[in-house]
């Protein structure tokens, strides 16, 4: 049978938690009075909780300090839960600040699934089925205990995200509604084979941050933790995080060269070498194609700047979510880069209040889509998303001469020409000077004549060929300021093997494309590409420009974490090769242009 509940040690409790919060906060609104504040926090550490027979997870339980019985937060991924509540900047500290929950009367409980530290078991592949039956038992676990009322939510960001619509699917008796934050529904797609091509910067890196054997073994007692959390959240974050942002590449590097235990490394094998397709995928397909079996309220937080990952489950989510429209909240923050990911915290709590409290906090009344729109430097609103009255503006590149050169976009296509560029496979050994003689990027661009909006789906159609029978295409859209700044807004890439769309999985957001079925080039052939971008709301204002830039790298385009972004390279393009872009009526790049439209005012009482 599984381990009795710990027992409550008096020194785990001697230093009090605390608490903090980073980046947004609040999706432009102040919310009306908390259901509950000034409650305090104290740890029930390591409580094993029963999934089956001779197995139990391992959680930390956090309370207010005033006795009672309170709604449940619960938090649950394949990390180790030891560092989550210190505010230390690691990139699984997903789960929230517990002092922050706790003290507006909610427990915060986070656990660690089979095989992870403390839990009992054996990890299987991340998102499994198993794991998704244990993290329902955990929400009726903590629904029958003496300090719970009996209602439960979810909350986290990334894997602790990504897990909600799974668990949502099988609607758990005590499970009232879940807060999920840059999340994915097609495993496949949307994590392993980004674009067609395998995901093996990003899953190095996190496999080698996540998953040593360090990871498995770390034990930290609750009083070190409490300890760390003064260091972490005081007000010497502000010199601190900046730096470590800065030298984040490096980090990530070093990440990168950690030896994953040997379990982790064959899952990793099987992904890059055997999981070409969706059958030989070692992760489960996820939840697309079945939400509209979620009928519970919820919360889904979309970061844009993730650039490949992340990038297209919130949308997804929103569209096909079975949940009624006035349940359900989409919002589309800023592009920010935040560790510890403390950040959305009160807007949760703002939403868990009315949810669960039922607090007259103005929660009901917000627009069922809020989205940051960069340029305008606030949130607006809308209906739905796309923004429903959003009208299609198509921009035609065409040639300005040399390849070198900076291309136009036009309003109107024009009706032949073509340039080229140089493909070379990431990290290839080429001559001094070669970017001198074989140009790696296209650059096309527009002023902009009025100030205008542009939020809703971004597609490439691209008329391409290449002297080789297969490729990689990246491309991104940017703003180039009055005077001269950039600012990368949106990034997408294909295989142009797997060009073919798979329709069934396609959303109004996403263009799902085929990775089943790739369909080699004919060298010198031209076939039309369509490639859907990671959607960014901007206002272009009078005298800025609109940048659309052509690549076949994710390293020649990305930004970096110190601006907001974070991206993974790519092994890609497969071959050297010199690939060409066919001027006409079938290439373009498509954004959606909609009216101004800003916050309505809010009522005395909170409500719209």
């Amino acid at each position: 049978m599984s381990e009795a509940p710990a027992k409550h040690k008096f020194w785990d409790n001697i230093v009090p938690l605390k608490g903090g919060l980073s980046g947004p906060q609040l999706a432009g609104w102040t919310p009306g009075p908390a259901a509950r504040t000034g409650m305090g926090c104290r740890i029930l550490a390591d409580q094993m909780i029963p999934v089956e027979a001779g197995i139990a997870l391992a959680a930390d339980v956090y309370l207010p300090r005033v006795a009672g019985r309170y709604p449940a937060v619960i938090a649950f991924s394949a990390y180790s839960k030891e560092l989550q509540a210190t505010g230390a900047p690691a990139g699984n500290n997903e789960t929230g600040s517990p002092p922050v929950f706790t003290d507006r009367g909610y427990a915060h409980v986070i656990v660690a699934r089979r095989g992870m530290g403390r839990s009992g078991g054996v990890a299987g592949a991340y998102f499994n089925d198993a794991d998704v039956v244990d993290h329902a038992k955990v929400v009726q676990w903590a629904a029958e205990q003496v300090w719970c009322d009996g209602q439960v939510v979810l909350f986290g960001t990334s894997y602790f995200g990504i897990v909600q619509p799974q668990v949502a699917l099988r609607n758990p008796a005590a499970l009232k509604g879940f807060f999920t934050i840059e999340m994915c529904t097609d495993y496949f797609r949307h994590v392993v084979m980004y674009g067609g091509g395998p995901q093996v910067d990003f899953l190095s890196l996190w496999m080698g941050a996540n998953f040593t054997p360090f990871q498995f073994a770390l034990r930290v007692p609750p009083l070190v933790r409490a300890v760390a959390s003064h260091i972490f959240n005081s007000k010497l974050k502000r010199w601190w995080w900046p730096q470590i942002k800065k030298r984040m590449s490096r980090i990530m590097k070093r990440f990168r060269q950690n030896m994953p235990t040997r379990p982790t490394r064959e899952l990793f094998a099987a992904m890059v070498l055997d999981g070409k397709t969706r059958a030989t995928s070692a992760l489960p397909p996820g939840p697309s194609g079945r939400l509209d079996g979620i009928t519970l309220p919820f919360v889904v937080i979309q970061n844009p700047g993730y650039l490949n990952l992340h990038q297209f489950g919130a949308y997804d989510l929103f569209e096909n979510a079975g949940t009624p429209k006035n349940c359900k909240w989409l919002i589309i923050g800023p592009a920010t880069y935040e560790l510890p990911s403390f950040h959305w915290q009160l807007e949760a709590l703002a939403f868990f209040d009315h949810l669960l409290y039922g607090a007259a906090n103005g929660y009901a009344g917000q627009a069922p889509v809020r989205y940051w729109t960069e340029g305008a430097g606030e949130y607006r609103c809308a209906g739905d998303f796309p923004v429903p009255d959003g009208e299609a503006v198509r921009f035609y590149p065409a040639s300005n001469g040399a390849d070198r050169a900076m291309h136009r976009l036009l309003t109107k296509p024009v009706q032949s020409g073509a340039n080229h560029w140089a493909a070379v496979p990431y990290g290839a050994i080429v001559t001094p000077g070669f970017d001198e003689v074989a140009n790696p990027i296209l650059g096309f661009e527009t002023s902009i004549d009025r100030d205008t909006e542009f939020t809703g789906p971004v597609t490439l159609s691209l008329v391409f060929s290449s002297n080789e029978i297969d490729s990689h295409i990246v491309a991104r859209t940017g703003r180039v300021a009055r005077d001269g700044t950039y600012q990368l807004l949106s990034m997408g890439m294909i295989r142009p093997a797997c060009r073919r769309i798979d329709t069934a999985r396609s959303t109004a957001t996403e263009i799902a494309i085929d990775i089943d079925r790739p369909e080699p080039l004919t060298p010198g052939s031209p076939v039309t590409l369509r490639i859907s971008l990671t959607p960014q709301p901007v206002v272009l204002k009078m005298g800025e420009r609109l940048r659309l830039d052509i690549a076949s790298r994710v390293d020649l385009l990305r930004s970096d974490q110190s601006h907001g972004h974070a991206q993974f390279d790519m092994q890609v393009p497969p071959y050297f090769a010199r690939n060409t872009i066919h001027y006409g009526p079938d290439t373009y790049v498509e954004m959606y242009q909609v009216p101004d439209r800003r916050r309505p005012s809010l009522a005395d009482d909170g409500e719209i």
